[in-house]
């Protein structure tokens, strides 16, 4: 089956699914015609697999052991098991502090933000670790990138139908024929349908945090 149905069956992009088999977590056939790649049911069952392991928050070096007979799933769950207990250890140690600071009134530029720095320091001395929201603020980010880049695109596409239009309006004589003219008019709008659909694509893969999981396994 094409990657297309895969994406549908599984529910993983297109764009993931290529990242899995760079991974070498999944190796399709090809399709000795076309030379496309040709995904099995039995490859279908494999990205069932990691989707399952992914949204547990297991990394891909994890399920590459498991995949290659190297860890069960059981010693792969206790391995995971501790990371999950450490980063729960984690959030509770925000937690304490931000009921301390929910019950100090005032605002911004009168907290003691070096005693508190200074107090999570120490706290962190002792295996301690808080949260750190650059994920987040990168993905704002990466829309604000897209969007513009969409719309200079888009921008600059329009433009080019505008001046079409408008050179065949104010000298019809020399204009092509309007077959050639709509062919030309047709192509930037083409591409402009292109940009929003890639768009719509991108706003959905970031939604998902797609480029973090790369970035991070």
């Amino acid at each position: 089956m094409k990657i297309n149905q895969v994406e549908q069956l599984v529910g993983i992009t297109k764009k993931n699914i290529r990242f899995y088999e760079e991974q070498g977590l999944l190796s399709p056939g090809r399709n000795r015609e076309n030379g496309y790649r040709d995904y099995t049911e039995e490859d279908v069952k494999k990205l069932e697999q990691i989707k399952l392991l992914r949204k547990l928050g297991l990394p891909l070096e994890e399920i590459r052991m498991m995949q290659a007979g190297k860890s069960t799933v059981a010693d792969s769950m206790k391995r995971h098991l501790i990371t999950l207990e450490r980063e729960e250890q984690n959030v509770k140690h925000s937690i304490k502090l931000c009921e301390i600071l929910k019950d100090r009134e005032g605002l911004l530029s009168d907290l003691d933000t070096h005693e508190l720095l200074t107090q999570m320091d120490e706290m962190e001395k002792t295996g301690a670790s808080f949260r750190d929201i650059e994920n987040r603020d990168v993905r704002q980010k990466r829309y604000i990138g897209t969007f513009i880049a969409s719309t200079v695109m888009i921008a600059f596409m329009s433009g080019i139908i505008v001046l079409v239009i408008w050179g065949f309006n104010t000298d019809p004589s020399d204009a092509p024929p309007l077959p050639v003219t709509v062919l030309i008019v047709a192509m930037p709008a083409i591409v402009i349908i292109g940009v929003l659909m890639s768009l719509i694509q991108r706003i959905r893969e970031i939604k998902k945090g797609e480029v973090d999981d790369a970035r991070k396994f």
